[in-house]
């Protein structure tokens, strides 16, 4: 039996089940890219350092380079989880740590796993492989990082020759929805697969009734802390100013049984894009649907109504409600066939508006594939705070453009609702 083999045999009791369809992908190639996120416990770095010693083993050619931000937490995270793989598989005799420079070698083929910290983003151009390729790459505690840029700049340094590569991305999502890592993986992309588990899904005798013990203890004392830490939910700040999102796809079947969709415009140009939303709000199970999108800058009218009528040979045409600051556009679109009508503005308009939003709507849907400008914004949209970390009063002015032209497809509902309360006399 070779070292691949013994290796692999031993692999399958290794692996939560949770696991399974995400280690066939990687043995298929089926992506590039495996987002594994989750609470304590959950298994994923596990899984991630099994991965990458049983595929080094597989492919003689292939080397791995392991990223966190901070070089000083390589020698107790990752290149501990790496040895513990190496342990479990029963390969210890074939490889060959080393600390500095800190390395893994396997004796048979001297093929290598790397570390590098990322205090300095140039560090990951020194990356260099004697024989072979870099076919798999680990970023523990993604969300350390900052941001996308940062990973990607390494991606592009590292990832040079060879056949496919196999690029894992480990960490507990932050709390907040803003934090880029939790942005980033609500945005579909092709090449991309997300894999979310919990301690729930490991077998017991994993963790041990010392963990489990205090994950439920947490459970009892501090429920929202205990979704965060133990399950891996982003359970936001506080200051979110949407907690009833929902992020899923809306099939073609869905929309197609929609029996009203409602458009919104809000107007913009250079430094600020246009934004243009479509949706259905079902009344009677207060569920609003955001479907389509489109995001636009220095378009002209012209442009934008042909982008319109696209969008009305999809799904029916019908009015489209307008920030009424802008009468000349508005004008244009109608001379150019679109059903440009301006929504009614005044003192209040924004607060109820956005108290129908958050607190009157049970479900706001977004499809963020159709969507992702819209799902990125509401997502992210939260108050402001003080030093102390108090809310503000307002609703700050600022990547809210979505939010804008959706208040305005909903405008007349709005002004209905709060109709008696003094609100529509002000303005919708």
């Amino acid at each position: 039996m070779t070292t691949s083999e013994q290796g692999a045999g031993r692999l399958s009791g290794l692996i939560a089940p949770a696991f399974f369809p995400v280690h066939r992908d990687i043995r298929t190639a089926g992506h590039t890219h495996y987002w594994l996120y989750g609470g304590r416990g959950s298994g994923k770095s596990s899984f991630a350092a099994l991965e990458i010693i049983c595929g080094i083993m597989a492919h003689p050619l292939a080397n791995a380079a392991v990223f966190r931000k901070v070089k000083d937490t390589l020698r107790d995270s990752v290149f501990a989880q790496l040895g513990w793989a190496i342990e479990r598989l029963g390969v210890q005799e074939r490889w060959q740590p080393c600390l500095s420079p800190m390395e893994l070698r396997f004796l048979p083929t001297g093929q290598k796993i790397l570390f590098r910290g990322l205090d300095r983003a140039s560090k990951a151009k020194s990356i260099k492989t004697e024989r072979g390729y870099f076919r798999f790459l680990w970023f523990e505690e993604l969300e350390e990082f900052s941001g996308m840029a940062e990973v990607r700049s390494v991606l592009q340094s590292v990832l040079r020759g060879g056949e496919k590569a196999c690029c894992l991305y480990t960490y507990n999502p932050p709390r907040s929805r803003r934090s880029w890592v939790n942005e980033e993986q609500a945005q579909p992309k092709a090449g991309r697969l997300c894999h979310r588990s919990d301690y729930r899904d490991m077998p017991p005798e994993w963790l041990g009734t010392e963990f489990l013990a205090e994950a439920e203890a947490l459970k009892q004392r501090s429920p929202l802390l205990y979704r965060h830490e133990y399950l891996g939910e982003i359970t936001g700040m506080g200051t979110e100013v949407f907690q009833n999102l929902a992020l899923r796809a809306i099939s073609e079947e869905e929309i197609a049984a929609f029996p009203q969709i409602e458009r919104g415009l809000d107007f913009g140009y250079a430094a600020d894009p246009l934004h243009y939303a479509v949706c259905h709000y079902d009344a009677a199970r207060r569920r609003l649907y955001l479907f389509d999108e489109l995001r636009i800058l220095r378009a002209s009218n012209r442009q934008l109504a042909a982008e319109i009528a696209g969008e009305h040979r999809r799904h029916g045409p019908g009015p489209v409600f307008c920030d009424s600051a802008e009468p000349k556009s508005i004008d244009d679109l109608r001379m150019l066939g679109i059903k440009a009508i301006p929504v009614k503005k005044g003192a209040g308009s924004i607060g109820w508006g956005m108290r129908f939003l958050s607190q009157e709507v049970e479900q706001i849907i977004i499809d963020p594939a159709r969507c992702p400008n819209t799902a990125r914004e509401f997502s992210g949209y939260a108050l402001e705070t003080d030093g102390y970390g108090n809310a503000a009063a307002q609703y700050p002015d600022r990547d809210n453009h979505s939010i804008d032209a959706v208040r305005y497809a909903l405008e007349r509902r709005i002004r209905l609702r709060f109709a008696g309360s003094g609100a529509a006399q002000r303005g919708g």
